[in-house]
């Protein structure tokens, strides 16, 4: 009976606990990110010196999600989640007892990469995983549920729960919390998760599989729409995680409480992962390349636009601006289908395009908070919000050259002929 139900969600219920894990690693590795912030500013950093902490931390990730889907093809999946984990539990330690309360820069930046290093290197190891076990019809949707549970954790479950517990807890108790989080959902991703098939990639020599890790890169070029998918990629969640920089001092300035601030955010990413399921769904239904150019690229510029301009024309409106919130966060899952359409363009080398895609979302952590860093001084915030507008119409104009090969966008043709 549970795996009729889960069956016709398009979960597999082999793979349920999976979700489930990566949804509390997530709520562990988040739970900050609406708030870190502005608490180190107002502790003696200055923006441009946040948004340098959160671009290193970004590169880092985007380092960890290129290696994830190679690694999980050479050492499986399961090993690479653990290293994921270690890297990340290091990290945390270590910027908690001797980053955070010193506010060096020297010691903070190392540590909160390494944070960075470990949660890519967990989660989209997992993803890679799900885009062996799915079967190709299903894949949309499987992979709609894993951005449901990473951004339901990330971004949702991690800025509602810091709404309550920053009051009762403070904020270094709360970062101290992550840790469990982050333990409950490595337990239940990698130890009971009942998937125990061995789908890994097995290589004759250490060189071999030394070559494969380079195949991670060379595909991009091998396989241009790929090296474009990624490109489309990384502009994606770019400016969700640049508004984390500036925008909770913008929402403040215009009249806003941090806790409505938290609530807005954490109701961008409950839209979020709502809408991961329905344009997953809608992906394989009106096709992967269509649902990413018009309903993310397009919606996202729009929506990007009116996060700023709403507030600045109606000041606090809570409900005005959280409905500007909710669009945003509806658009920016029109990226889902990016989770299909890249490892579908090379079939044979899954892992290595899902490098590419895992990269472009570890590189958007870098570059949103880097474009604030650069150009916040000399072009304020409505300069950043429109520099992150035409990122969004260059992602659009992208996806027109990121097609399927002829058979299979006749076969989508078809579905959304039989759909209208």
């Amino acid at each position: 009976m549970n795996q009729g139900i889960l069956g016709r969600i398009g979960m597999d219920s082999k793979m349920a606990l999976g979700y489930i894990g990566v949804l509390f690693f997530m709520m562990g590795d988040g739970l900050e990110q609406g708030w870190l912030s502005p608490y180190l500013t107002s502790h003696g950093l200055t923006v441009e010196q946040s948004a340098l902490l959160f671009s290193c931390y970004g590169f880092a990730v985007a380092i960890a999600a290129w290696l994830s889907g190679v690694l999980a093809e050479v050492l499986g999946p399961r090993k690479a989640m653990v290293i994921g984990l270690s890297m990340f539990v290091v990290g945390t330690l270590v910027f908690l007892i001797v980053g955070l309360p010193t506010m060096n820069l020297s010691v903070m930046i190392p540590t909160y990469a390494l944070r960075g290093l470990g949660y890519p290197l967990f989660s989209y190891s997992f993803l890679v995983w799900l885009t062996y076990y799915s079967p190709a019809e299903k894949l949309g949707t499987a992979v709609g549920w894993f951005w449901f549970a990473f951004t339901g954790g990330l971004n949702v479950l991690g800025a509602y729960y810091s709404s309550f517990a920053l009051p009762h807890l403070g904020e270094m108790k709360t970062l101290w919390s992550a840790l469990i989080f982050v333990a409950l959902g490595a337990t239940i991703a990698i130890f009971l998760n009942k998937d125990d098939s061995n789908r890994e990639k097995k290589f004759k020599s250490k060189q071999e599989a030394f070559l494969y890790l380079t195949k991670g890169i060379t595909i991009a070029f091998e396989r241009p729409k790929i090296g474009l998918g990624g490109i489309v990629r990384t502009i994606n969640t770019a400016g969700a995680y640049g508004f984390v920089v500036f925008m909770p001092a913008y929402m403040m300035e215009i009249g806003f409480t941090r806790a409505e601030w938290l609530q807005i955010y954490g109701a961008l990413w409950t839209s979020n992962i709502v809408f991961n399921l329905i344009f997953g769904i809608v992906g394989d239904k009106l096709g992967w390349r269509n649902t990413v150019m018009w309903f993310g690229g397009v919606g996202c510029a729009i929506f990007t636009a009116a996060f700023y301009y709403v507030p600045a024309l109606l000041g606090p409106n809570y409900m005005a601006s959280t409905l500007v919130a909710v669009c945003f966060g509806a658009c920016l899952a029109g990226y889902v289908p990016l989770s299909a359409l890249i490892p579908s363009l090379a079939p044979e080398n899954r892992g290595a395009a899902m490098s590419i895609l895992n990269m472009g979302a570890g590189l958007s952590t870098f570059l949103g908070p880097a474009i604030v860093g650069v150009f916040i001084g000399s072009t304020g915030t409505i300069g950043v919000i429109w520099i992150y507008t035409a990122l969004y119409v260059v992602s659009a104009i992208l996806m027109k050259f990121v097609n399927l090969p002829s058979s299979k966008e006749e076969s989508q043709s078809t579905d959304l002929k039989a759909a209208l």
